[in-house]
């Protein structure tokens, strides 16, 4: 398909932004319900070639939608067109959907044509857990994103024949016959709530109802237009509402199950009733108000470990715009965002490193907060503190960034223990010089203070991996932290967008204590057995990511990007290169 075909498509779709959609009513959705009972049935039954066509209609339905989807998402988070801005409206909406079913149709096709879908090298952890890679999932990957890996870390009891014969496994041995998953989207990313549809849907064979969060209910028709004939055929509906309609989806005998990206306070609430004596009774007993499987998603007080080592300036600074551009990503609405900066007293060049966050942090604009609730939470982190640095001013609905300096680890404070989904950065400090004695207490700092299982990141640097004995720290660091994707001197996120790698929370929570959730999305490969996604980066990349705010084409770069993952055409290569080059 030509550039100039992609063009045109990505600019049919239309919706009347002044038009928020209605909310569903409770008669609607009994319609709805009882026609996705039947089409569960029908779904599960489909053949892989029926799948493959399916995903492939709601990949072009996407790319269909594309150019429309990002123009809202822009109108509606105060990204100006057609700037470098835009980039994130892209990446964090059709871009990695469209890249998702196309990894979603490769699987399927290695079903149908080998049995078993493609999966990289499989190797032994330290533990010696399997680990198995799936990134980069081409060759195009390897080109375009140099020297990044990840490799799932599987539980210990899953051997290589149980990788084998379980992977896919709805493919290989169904456990149902036709099951309805109510998916309660989340607010704050366009790709959410498609991704998690197409999860459930391909890898688990199971019609789905997408309730729309109303902070991002706009984006629901572009949804509907994208996957019109999954809808049509009786395998999704998108609905709209709020709590009561919500309450309402969660009860009804037609939903078999949940799943939930959003945060423990929602999971809490549907699994155990409104806070108060009797949840806190049932919670002991272990007696839920409900019982219905839910898997969820659940947000994080993400860290990020800074092991010291022989940084040149130009490593810190490459490492300090890397932290920035994920923390102000999205205005800071999202789970993987840098919350707890953990570094080491002893380190000489920890002045400088923080120095030079502060000054590219003033080179970011400010983000409207848009997401309900984000003013008061920034206040009460940030108001009558001496150890905080505010960067911009609020103005309006544009809310500072802000930076919180030196916290103990031996202290109760708030960020700790409650993901601020805001604006704020705080770095903690331990107190040691011995560097495999810091990512020791590190590890054991982000498990037992910090709030939430989803993602860490480490900095480290290739130098200090050359000590066998910094080396061997970093690897048991990795086997002990407990989250779902550790991240090694890169973006955390794009564990989350590679569509390959499982995106979710350790498994190690309970419904009593779930921490970042339950169960896991994306996992295009359909592993089973998963203990974590790690993924690594070199130190620094040339060029530049196109997610750091000073790259100047990362706008123009997404959109061929969003051409190049219809098919992984290399065609689409030199392009892709060139834009990046020009950042």
């Amino acid at each position: 398909m030509t550039a100039t075909v992609l063009k045109k498509q990505f600019s049919d779709f239309e919706v009347n932004q002044s038009q928020t959609p209605k909310n569903s009513s409770f008669e609607q959705l009994e319609q709805l319900l009882k026609g996705l009972h039947v089409g569960a049935a029908r779904f599960a039954e489909l053949s892989l070639d029926e799948r493959i066509s399916l995903a492939d209609s709601m990949q072009q339905g996407y790319l269909n939608v594309a150019n429309a989807m990002v123009k809202a998402e822009c109108n509606h988070k105060g990204l100006p067109l057609d700037t470098p801005a835009e980039a994130e409206a892209w990446a964090l909406g059709p871009t990695f959907v469209i890249r998702h079913l196309r990894l979603i149709k490769e699987s399927l096709q290695a079903l149908r044509d080998e049995g078993n879908t493609k999966i990289g090298k499989v190797g032994r952890t330290i533990d010696k857990r399997l680990s198995v890679n799936v990134f980069p999932a081409n060759a195009i990957d390897g080109i375009l994103y140099k020297d990044v890996t990840i490799d799932v870390h599987m539980q210990a009891d899953v051997t290589e024949d149980k990788l084998e014969t379980q992977r896919a496994k709805f493919y290989k041995q169904p456990d149902h016959n036709g099951r309805v998953v109510l998916v309660l989207g989340a607010g704050n990313l366009a790709a959410i709530p498609a991704m998690d549809v197409l999860t459930k849907m391909f890898n688990e064979g199971k019609a789905c109802i997408l309730k729309m969060n109303p902070v991002n209910a706009y984006i629901g028709p572009y949804i509907e237009e994208a996957f019109c004939e999954a809808i049509v055929k009786g395998f999704l509906a998108v609905v709209y509402g709020g709590v009561e309609e919500s309450q309402y989806l969660t009860q009804h005998e037609l939903v078999d199950e949940v799943h939930i990206t959003g945060s423990d306070k929602t999971y809490n609430n549907i699994v155990w009733g409104p806070e108060g004596s009797e949840r806190a009774e049932r919670m002991a007993r272990n007696n839920p108000v409900y019982t219905k499987e839910i898997t969820s998603e659940l947000g994080c007080v993400t860290p990020v470990i800074v092991v010291p080592g022989p940084y040149t300036e130009k490593e810190l600074a490459f490492q300090a715009e890397d932290i920035i551009s994920a923390f102000t990503m999205n205005a800071s609405f999202m789970c993987c965002v840098p919350v707890s900066l953990v570094t080491s007293k002893g380190w000489q060049q920890r002045d400088d490193f923080l120095n030079q966050m502060a000054e590219i942090i003033k080179t970011v604009p400010t983000r409207e907060a848009y997401y309900p609730g984000a003013k008061e939470r920034w206040h009460a982190l940030t108001d009558d503190r001496e150890d905080v640095a505010i960067i911009g001013e609020e103005k309006g609905d544009n809310m500072p960034w802000a930076m919180i300096k030196s916290l103990s680890p031996d202290a109760d404070e708030e960020i700790y223990t409650n993901e601020p989904f805001c604006s704020v950065l705080a770095e903690t400090t331990l107190d040691t010089n011995n560097t495999i004695v810091f990512i020791e207490r590190a590890v054991e700092f982000v498990n037992k203070k910090l709030w939430g299982s989803l993602t860490a990141n480490l900095i480290v640097h290739p130098k200090s991996m050359k000590d066998p004995k910094i080396a061997e720290a970093i690897e048991r660091a990795i086997t002990r932290l407990k989250y779902g994707v550790v991240t090694i001197n890169g973006l955390n996120g794009m564990s989350f967008v590679s569509g390959v790698a499982p995106w979710g929370a350790h498994p190690g929570s309970t419904s009593t204590n779930i921490q970042s959730g339950q169960g896991w999305v994306h996992n295009s490969v359909m592993l089973d057995g998963i203990e974590k996604a790690v993924m690594w980066w070199p130190l620094t990349s040339f060029p530049k990511p196109a997610w750091h705010p000073s790259h100047k084409t990362g706008h123009k770069l997404m959109r061929k990007l969003t051409e190049l993952e219809r098919n992984a055409s290399w065609t689409k290569v030199p392009g892709v290169v060139f834009t990046a080059m020009q950042g």
